[in-house]
């Protein structure tokens, strides 16, 4: 079992930034990929970003690239999410998830997930 929360969400205005984080706990919750989720008003939850369980690989959703970036601390059992040059389409809540393999987009192949934290921007 692994518990996820979720922490850094806020309000910006259009350009600003935000780092998200994630703790993680739980047996084994080192050897784990992490990644990022967004679920905006009316959609359906998006694959962000993911990172294997060692940090060596990391996968973006097109529309993030080159703004985000995800990051992972096995000796403090966290994934961080910095987020620059935010724009309105960003608003969403934000979800940490936990799973097997990090490449994977389908939120059915990510097995733990934390409550969210909300993200709004502002144009």
């Amino acid at each position: 079992q692994v518990q996820l929360v979720e922490s850094g969400g806020g309000s910006v205005q259009t350009e600003g930034s935000l780092r998200l984080s994630c703790a993680a706990s739980g047996r084994a919750v080192s050897t784990y990929a992490l990644a990022w989720f967004r679920q905006a008003p009316g959609k359906e939850r998006e694959f962000v970003a993911s990172i294997s369980w060692n940090g060596k690989n990391t996968y973006y959703t097109g529309s993030v690239q080159g703004r985000f970036a995800v990051s992972k601390d096995n000796t403090k059992n966290t994934v961080d999410l910095q987020m620059t040059s935010l724009k309105p389409e960003d608003t969403a809540v934000y979800y940490c998830a936990a799973g097997s393999l990090s490449r994977q987009r389908d939120t059915r192949d990510w097995t733990y997930w934390g409550q969210g934290t909300q993200v709004t921007v502002s144009s």
